[in-house]
């Protein structure tokens, strides 16, 4: 099984610091059996484009979703109040690391554990893993 995973980032390299909604981009990596791919990066452009959405707005996690479409995880060091409605339409998975390299490596070695919580549909929860 293939699952796209995307890591929110400001810097291209680290996990970004806030609640992963707030990233500047989205680095998109494609996971197949034995291995991870670069597939893209996207611009979180709805958010940049209205600075007075706040955290848990519904319209922010639409706005998130958006960028996030056919994503099927989502990585981050944090998550807002919009978790439960991400929820709904991907992984939420909290890793507690800086690098998106070491981030990658946790979500590889717990490839097994985000399919189970995909197949879970609308009724998934979140993910906490330690690097």
């Amino acid at each position: 099984m293939e699952l796209l995973i995307a890591f929110g980032t400001d810097d291209e390299k680290n996990l970004n610091k806030d609640h992963v909604g707030m990233a500047k981009y989205y680095y998109i990596y494609k996971f197949s059996k034995d291995k991870e791919e670069f597939v893209e990066r996207r611009e979180n452009v709805k958010f940049k484009e209205d600075k007075s959405l706040k955290h848990g707005d519904p319209e922010k996690a639409k706005a998130t979703s958006s960028v996030l479409e056919n994503i099927d995880a989502l990585v981050g060091r944090r998550f807002g109040p919009n978790l439960p409605r991400l929820s709904k339409k991907l992984v939420c998975v909290m890793i507690r690391t800086d690098t998106i390299s070491n981030a990658i490596e946790v979500a590889h070695n717990n490839i097994d554990r985000i399919i189970e919580e995909k197949n879970k549909g609308k009724d998934r929860k979140h993910i906490i893993l330690e690097a």
